[in-house]
C-alpha cells in the first residue's frame, strides 16, 4: 500500500507483515518483489496470492499499473511468478470461490497505451477467472456496473460485489451477485448508503462492510458501517466503526472481522496501522 508522513503520502512499499492470534503478535515476513500500491490480495487454495496494483518508478509515474503478480512459498520464503493477468488492473475486487476458482472483477484498467498517472485508466466491467495456480486467466460475464474501490465476499458460492466509485459517477451504493453456475450477474439490494473505497468480508453467512471515503463536503471517511442478509435481500446498521476508515482490509478469523489498516482522512491522509476487531 502507500505509505504517508507528516500528512503526505510518501510512496509505495514491499512491507509485508503477518499477525499470529496465539499471542506472538505482528511480525515482518517476505517482502514484495517491489513496492506495489493496491495489490490485490486473497488467500487461495492455502497460499497468498498477490495481483495487479500499481508501481511508482518515478514521481510523474507513480500511477504505473500491473498485470503481474505472485504467490508465496512459504516453504522457500520468497514469493513466485503467478499467472498475468489479460490486462494491467487495480482497485478491483479479487475473491476466490467456494469451487476453487478465482475472480478479478471490476476496477480499472489504462484507456490506452498511456499507463503512467491516474488519468492515464478507465473504469472496466471486465471480469476474469483462474481455475488453477498454473493456468491461464479466461474471460467470464462482464460487471453490471464500471466502477473501481469497491468490496465483496463470497456466500453461499455466490461473488457479492458492493459499492466502490466511478469517475464519472462518484461514489456507488450498486450491488451485483454473480452466480457461476449460469455465468450471470443479477442485481440486489443497494448499499443503504453509497461507500467507495471500503472493505468487506462474509461472516455467518451474511456480508459485513465497512467504511470508505467521500470527496465532496470538502471530504472526509465513512464512520458507517452496514450487514447483508442475503435470506432476505436486506441490509440493515451495525455499529459506527471506532476509527472511520477508508482503504482498508477486512479478514474474517475466528469467529469475528478484524478491520486493519487504512487511512482516517481521504486522499490517503493519515494512513493507521489500527486494528479493530468486529463481533456480531
Amino acid at each position: 500500500g502507500f505509505v504517508a508522513q507528516d500528512g503526505r503520502i510518501t510512496g509505495p512499499t514491499d512491507a509485508h507483515h503477518v499477525w499470529r492470534p496465539d499471542g506472538l503478535g505482528w511480525r515482518p515476513s517476505v517482502p514484495l518483489p517491489a513496492a506495489r500500491h493496491h495489490p490485490h490480495l486473497v488467500s487461495w487454495q492455502g497460499t497468498l496470492w498477490a495481483f495487479g496494483g500499481f508501481e511508482s518508478p518515478s514521481p510523474e509515474a507513480i500511477w504505473t499499473m500491473q498485470a503481474s503478480g505472485w504467490w508465496l512459498d512459504e516453504t522457500e520464503g520468497r514469493w513466485i511468478p503467478a499467472p498475468a493477468l489479460p490486462a494491467p488492473c487495480a482497485e478491483a475486487v479479487l475473491l476466490a470461490s467456494g469451487a476453487g476458482y478465482l475472480h478479478l472483477a471490476g476496477g480499472r484498467s489504462p484507456a490506452s497505451s498511456a499507463n503512467a498517472t491516474w488519468q492515464d485508466q478507465a473504469d472496466q466491467t471486465h471480469h476474469f477467472v483462474l481455475d488453477a495456480p498454473g493456468g491461464i486467466w479466461q474471460p467470464a460475464a462482464p460487471c453490471l456496473t464500471a466502477r473501481n474501490s469497491a468490496a465483496g465476499a463470497v456466500i453461499s458460492g455466490h461473488l457479492h460485489i458492493v459499492g466502490g466509485r466511478s469517475v464519472t459517477g462518484g461514489n456507488a451504493a450498486a450491488h451485483e451477485v454473480y452466480d457461476a453456475s449460469e455465468d450471470r450477474w443479477r442485481s440486489a439490494a443497494p448499499m443503504p448508503q453509497a461507500q467507495g473505497g471500503l472493505a468487506a468480508a462474509e461472516l455467518g453467512g451474511k456480508l459485513y462492510a465497512f467504511g470508505g471515503e467521500y470527496f465532496d463536503r470538502g471530504g472526509g471517511v465513512y464512520p458507517e458501517a452496514w450487514a447483508y442478509d442475503p435470506a432476505t435481500d436486506t441490509w440493515s446498521a451495525i455499529p459506527p466503526m471506532p476509527h472511520p476508515r477508508h482503504g482498508l482490509g477486512a479478514v474474517t478469523l475466528d469467529g469475528a472481522i478484524h478491520v486493519i489498516g487504512g487511512a482516517l482522512k481521504a486522499s490517503g491522509v493519515e494512513t493507521s496501522a489500527l486494528v479493530e476487531i468486529y463481533r456480531p
